[in-house]
């Protein structure tokens, strides 16, 4: 399977950069300069994945991205010259999945792309839907519900929540939690778990100040609540 990728960025010269060598890596490569254009053109081409630089004329790259997650759970990369912890926590609290600080190189872009990318395509099917109390969830096929109503998760999101939710009571440390939704890559920013978290809550939990689901362990890290 050929995967589409969107490349958004203002500078010419960084797209240039990128796509060509993106191309020689097999996959299909779509361009756009501006927020506008690069959210007529995600309508239009429907891309498995965007890289999306966070300085953009019309409207910005956070912008960007909240709006393609009103309707979409297509992989977002977000790439800035900044690099502030604040910085990555803001650009994952509106919905990015990963975050790249320039200058990168072209090989750390393709590993991230193609960590991203597995987590979308998941593992093996799963044998059943997992029940938790007023959740279900398909490993199969990466989604969640909840009373019924299916609920968006993004790839990064949906791997921390089947791994806490598939043992109930264990408690799972933030390197660990990294661990299994970024599949062992970049393992050097474990405080970023507690943004998806945050997002996890919001989405699942009636009550996200008092989660009932997905509990933290003061001093350890997070667990799957035994009875949920």
């Amino acid at each position: 399977m050929t995967h589409k990728l969107l490349l958004v960025d203002d500078e010419e010269q960084v797209l240039e950069f990128m796509a060509p060598f993106l191309r020689q890596e097999g996959y299909e490569i779509v361009t756009a300069n501006t927020g506008k254009e690069a959210l007529r053109k995600a309508a239009e081409t429907q891309p498995s994945l965007v890289v999306l630089d966070w300085m953009l004329p019309e409207m910005s790259g956070l912008d960007v991205c909240r709006e393609l997650r009103k309707n979409s759970r297509v992989g977002i990369i977000m790439v800035t010259a900044k690099s502030e912890e604040t910085d990555k926590i803001i650009g994952l609290e509106v919905g990015a999945d990963d975050y790249l600080a320039k200058p990168f190189s072209l090989r750390e872009l393709l590993a991230r792309i193609r960590s991203l990318l597995r987590r979308m395509e998941g593992g093996e099917p799963a044998a059943q839907l997992m029940e938790r109390g007023e959740l279900t969830i398909s490993e199969e096929k990466y989604r969640v519900w909840k009373r019924g109503e299916e609920i968006p998760l993004t790839p990064t999101e949906f791997k921390m929540l089947l791994t806490l939710a598939a043992k109930p009571g264990i408690v799972y440390s933030r390197l660990q939690l990294l661990q299994a939704a970024l599949e062992d890559d970049f393992l050097n920013d474990e405080r970023t778990v507690d943004a998806h978290i945050s997002k996890i809550r919001k989405k699942i939990e009636d009550d996200p100040a008092n989660p009932i689901f997905v509990q933290t362990v003061y001093g350890f890290g997070y667990r799957f609540g035994e009875r949920s």
